[in-house]
């Protein structure tokens, strides 16, 4: 659990960490200090960063949406099919579709890499069975089934997108270099604001970093959320709750 809590923390935030030091030394030994309006960094990262998070956070709960909607689909197609001539033994081969297929979308979800063909075929499965087994299951009851089938591949299709296209980088881009810009221009404000004395020193570098530290951090888990499937951060989808048999 402990590790969850610390995956905020990254490489970026040592070299945001670094920066600020850095710029806090610079400050000192130059005796750079201004005052300025700090309302510009508002503009500059807080408003583009609250963006980014309200953005990510949209894409899990429609994420969360889609997942329920796959399962449940999912399970009406089996319940039509219980109401079908089909034997207990088709039962039990469309079953172990319905798993594989259940299966391997959702570990190709917490994958770095989707496999599409996989999906696609796993799906097209399922199809070929209503096909191959029309004289046992109704009209009424395929053209049902399908049509939840269908259901299952729009789900499919809106989770990959939401795995493919996630914020957009230039916005996200923008952020990150504003938040590592962020020292140079709050550093010496805070030194003319809090004083140059020698009291004052080690209270304006916490001061500092602590708010680096701050929206780096902010980043780090916008950066998390916005890809809920790999089950690494404390807000990520638990995606084997969403299986067929919990």
């Amino acid at each position: 659990m402990l590790n969850r809590y610390i995956v905020i923390v990254n490489y970026k935030t040592f070299i945001a960490l670094i920066i600020s030091f850095l710029v806090l030394f610079f400050a000192y030994k130059y005796q750079v200090d201004y005052d300025i309006d700090l309302t510009l960094i508002s503009i500059a990262i807080i408003f583009p960063l609250v963006f980014c998070i309200r953005s990510a956070f949209r894409r899990r709960e429609k994420a969360l949406e889609h997942l329920s909607q796959f399962r449940s689909n999912l399970r009406t197609i089996t319940h039509y099919l219980k109401m079908s001539k089909l034997s207990d033994e088709k039962l039990k081969d469309f079953s172990s579709i319905i798993k594989k297929l259940e299966d391997d979308f959702l570990k190709e979800l917490s994958k770095p890499k989707i496999d599409l063909e996989k999906i696609d075929a796993n799906t097209e499965s399922v199809f070929n069975f209503f096909k191959n087994n029309d004289e046992e299951i109704s009209g009424g009851i395929r053209q049902k089934a399908i049509r939840f089938l269908r259901d299952v591949s729009d789900g499919q299709d809106n989770l990959i997108a939401i795995y493919l296209h996630r914020t957009p980088i230039s916005l996200k881009a923008y952020c990150l270099i504003f938040i590592y810009l962020f020292p140079l221009v709050y550093t010496p404000t805070i030194i003319h604001k809090m004083g140059a004395g020698q009291d004052s020193v080690y209270l304006t570098y916490f001061v500092v970093m602590l708010s680096e530290f701050i929206l780096i951090s902010l980043y780090n888990i916008q950066d998390q959320m916005e890809y809920p499937f790999d089950d690494e951060g404390l807000d990520d989808i638990q995606l084997m709750k969403f299986k067929f048999k919990r």
